[in-house]
């Protein structure tokens, strides 16, 4: 919820990756904070291709684009990161990205794919106590990122 409700203000035009529950919920969350938020909706299970992002993302002005990597209600692993990112970045968008079952089970290459925005939890494939959240902003000046915890 950090993770959007700091980058989303009320009237912000923002889209939404669905592939599943956790998208479900990232959509709430905007609408809940005012913004004008539009669905890219896929079947539960399935990813999203670069193709369909680059073709809703163009439809109008967006501030950012938000999805999950790893769906944790269905497993579908988002394999085009970096190309989604670059799509995202050339229409002046933020990308956020959902890391919640990925970090720290798959490669999570937040500078490699350019990822403006990431979080996760503890109680997941890192295999801690649940409570925290990792949070980490790309740094658009120096480039790189810098990562936060939050209780």
């Amino acid at each position: 919820e950090a993770a959007l409700v700091n980058f989303i203000e009320p009237g912000d035009n923002v889209l939404i990756g669905i592939n599943g529950y956790f998208g479900e919920r990232m959509f709430d969350m905007a609408c809940r904070y005012g913004a004008n938020a539009d669905r890219l909706e896929r079947p539960w299970g399935e990813v999203f291709d670069p193709d369909e992002v680059k073709s809703a993302i163009s439809k109008k002005q967006y501030k950012l684009f938000a999805m999950v990597h790893a769906e944790t209600s269905t497993g579908a692993l988002q394999p085009h990161v970096g190309e989604i990112a670059e799509i995202v970045h050339d229409n002046g968008a933020l990308l956020i990205l959902d890391c919640v079952t990925s970090l720290a089970g798959v490669p999570v290459e937040i500078d490699n794919w350019d990822v403006d925005v990431a979080y996760s939890g503890t109680q997941k494939c890192l295999s801690c106590p649940p409570g925290l959240a990792p949070l980490t902003l790309m740094n658009k000046v120096g480039r790189g990122s810098t990562v936060v915890a939050l209780p």
